[in-house]
C-alpha cells in the first residue's frame, strides 16, 4: 500500500509540473496578459472544491446509517468524512485566494459582496465550522454532530454553482456552458487539462493521505479503550 501511494505521489508530482509548464507557455490572454495564468489553478481548484462536499455528505450519510448497524464501517465512513471536509477547506482557500488575485486585477477590487462570492466564502466558513466541530466537540457525539452539518453544508454548493446563472453579479459568467461567448481559446485548453487532471490527482492523495491517517487515529483510540477496559476489569476482579 505504502509502494502504490509513493508511486502515486511520484505520477501526481510529474503531472503537476508538466501542468505549470503548460500553463506558462500557454499563449498570453489580449486583455489581462500573463496575470490570466492564475485562472489554469482557480478555476481546477473551485470545481474541486464543489466535489469533496459531495463526497464528505455522502460519508455522512454512510456514518448515520451504519453508526448502529456497523461499527467498522461507520468509523471507515467517518474518517472519509474528516479527509473530504479537510480537502473541502484546502481547495476552497485556494479558490478564495487565487480568485481574489484575479478580481484585484479584473475589476480594481479584492472583493465584491456579489452572489457567487459571497456564497463561497460561506461554503469555506461552513466547512471551517465542521472541522472545529470535530476539534473542540465533547463527549462521543462529535461524530454525529458532525455528520448533520456536513450534511447541511452540502446544500450550498449547487447554491453558489448556479448562483452567477441566478443572479446578475461581478463574477464573470460560466466558462463553459455559459452561453454562445463562453468557453476558453482552443490553445489554451491542454494547459486547463493537465492542471486539471493534476489537482484532482493530487486531492485523491491528500484525501487517502488523511483517510488512512484518520483510520489509525480511530484503531489507537478503540485499542486504548479496551486496554483500559481489560485493565480495569482485572483491578475489579483483584479487588473481589
Amino acid at each position: 500500500m505504502q509502494a502504490a501511494g509513493m508511486f502515486w505521489l511520484g505520477l501526481t508530482l510529474a503531472v503537476m509540473g508538466f501542468g505549470f509548464y503548460a500553463a506558462m507557455t500557454a499563449p498570453t490572454e489580449a486583455t489581462m496578459g500573463n496575470l490570466y495564468r492564475v485562472f489554469f489553478y482557480h478555476l481546477p481548484h473551485t470545481i474541486l472544491s464543489f466535489l469533496f462536499p459531495y463526497l464528505n455528505c455522502a460519508a455522512s450519510f454512510g456514518y448515520l446509517f451504519w453508526r448502529s448497524r456497523n461499527r467498522v464501517r461507520a468509523l471507515q465512513a467517518d474518517a472519509f468524512a474528516v479527509a473530504t471536509a479537510e480537502a473541502t477547506v484546502l481547495y476552497a482557500s485556494v479558490g478564495l485566494v487565487t480568485g481574489m488575485l484575479w478580481g484585484r486585477a479584473a475589476w480594481g477590487i479584492w472583493w465584491a459582496w456579489d452572489a457567487r462570492l459571497t456564497t463561497y466564502l460561506l461554503l469555506w466558513l461552513l466547512y471551517v465550522s465542521y472541522l472545529i466541530v470535530r476539534r473542540f466537540s465533547a463527549g462521543g457525539s462529535t461524530a454525529l454532530i458532525a455528520a448533520v452539518l456536513a450534511i447541511f453544508a452540502a446544500i450550498d454548493v449547487p447554491i453558489c454553482f448556479m448562483s452567477i446563472r441566478w443572479w446578475r453579479t461581478q463574477h464573470p459568467a460560466p466558462v463553459f456552458g455559459g452561453g454562445a461567448d463562453s468557453g476558453v481559446d482552443s490553445s489554451m485548453l491542454p494547459a486547463l487539462r493537465w492542471n486539471m487532471l493534476a489537482w484532482a490527482m493530487w486531492g485523491a492523495f491528500i484525501v487517502g493521505l488523511r483517510y488512512a491517517i484518520e483510520r489509525r487515529k480511530q484503531q489507537a483510540e478503540t485499542a486504548a479503550a479496551l486496554e483500559f477496559l481489560s485493565v480495569d476489569a482485572s483491578d475489579l476482579v483483584e479487588a473481589q
